[in-house]
């Protein structure tokens, strides 16, 4: 691993993004063009130290990023295809494909683009598949930290249908509907997908694990969802009532998820205190990296 050029290719890319690239404010303090290394670590969900540590280069310490740590670091910079590519060789990582799908796709420039303008909003990208590639603060604060998973856990549809827990944040008698939804919804991203190995093995076995999902499947019941109104758990402001919208890439592999409400409802004064309660601990939103939980400790769908 060529621990050296990976930090300083990291500093070069930090420094060449600006605050508002990402919807930081610029602030009149700021001594450097670029990115803080400590927002570079925010973006990326590590803890400070240790994307410190990777730009300083230094073996003494053991750093080892993963591929996912990598991933995780390509999206946060905005690094190309060639960028990310090389930032694994450097590493001396497998590179990831940069399919539109999979928990380490690279996220599509335009979706990336509307995400960083809704800092206002919650908001995150997901797969067709519901697995969520990146999202940001308000997005955490209302649904909870996404687990970071690899395979089929990865898909909020296969935990919410193996993993009761899962369920926790929408109401019991919401759950029906839900269960259609996305059903209906994965009907049609498989058949998009065609002979897809990831899809298929996610359906393969979720059809052995779980009972209403093969009764749902077997209806062949499909709708693209696009926008859905939910009554979202919240631990420290109840039950939310937003509306839910869908902005899909031109290949439907990748959407833009977003929460609004109504001005002057309920629910919009509860977003409006979203910035002020804090990431909720949900136990769904276990089972992060070891090298990401120093950030989540600090205080760091749907």
């Amino acid at each position: 691993m060529n621990l050296p050029e990976l930090g300083a290719f990291l500093r070069t890319r930090r420094d060449r993004i600006r605050p508002a690239d990402v919807g930081l404010p610029k602030g009149p303090r700021r001594r450097v063009p670029g990115l803080r290394r400590e927002e570079v670590a925010q973006l990326a969900g590590l803890s400070a130290d240790y994307y410190a540590e990777l730009e300083r280069g230094s073996a003494k310490n053991g750093v080892q990023p993963s591929p996912q740590t990598l991933a995780a670091l390509a999206r946060a910079l905005r690094l190309n295809g060639d960028e990310r590519d090389h930032l694994f060789h450097l590493a001396e990582r497998p590179v990831l494909p940069r399919s539109a799908h999979g928990s380490s796709a690279h996220v599509q420039p335009a979706l990336l683009g509307l995400l960083d303008r809704l800092s206002n909003t919650p908001a995150r990208v997901i797969t067709d598949l519901h697995e969520t590639l990146v999202e940001n603060d308000l997005a955490r604060n209302l649904l909870g930290k996404s687990p970071v998973h690899r395979g089929p856990a990865a898909s909020f549809v296969y935990r919410w249908f193996t993993e009761p827990q899962a369920r926790e944040i929408f109401p019991p008698e919401d759950h029906p509907h839900h269960s259609r939804v996305f059903v209906a919804d994965l009907q049609a991203a498989a058949a998009r997908r065609g002979r897809d190995t990831e899809a298929t093995k996610m359906i393969a076995v979720l059809r052995r694990r779980s009972r209403e999902f093969t009764a749902l499947w077997d209806t062949h019941d499909v709708a693209v969802r696009r926008m859905d109104h939910k009554k979202i758990v919240h631990p420290t402001l109840g039950v939310i009532e937003l509306d839910c919208y869908n902005l899909l890439s031109e290949d439907g592999r990748q959407r833009l998820l977003w929460f609004a409400a109504p001005p002057g409802s309920p629910g919009a004064e509860q977003l409006e205190l979203l910035s002020v309660t804090g990431t909720q601990e949900l136990s769904v939103a276990e089972g992060m990296a070891p090298e990401r939980l120093s950030a989540a400790e600090s205080g760091s769908h749907r």
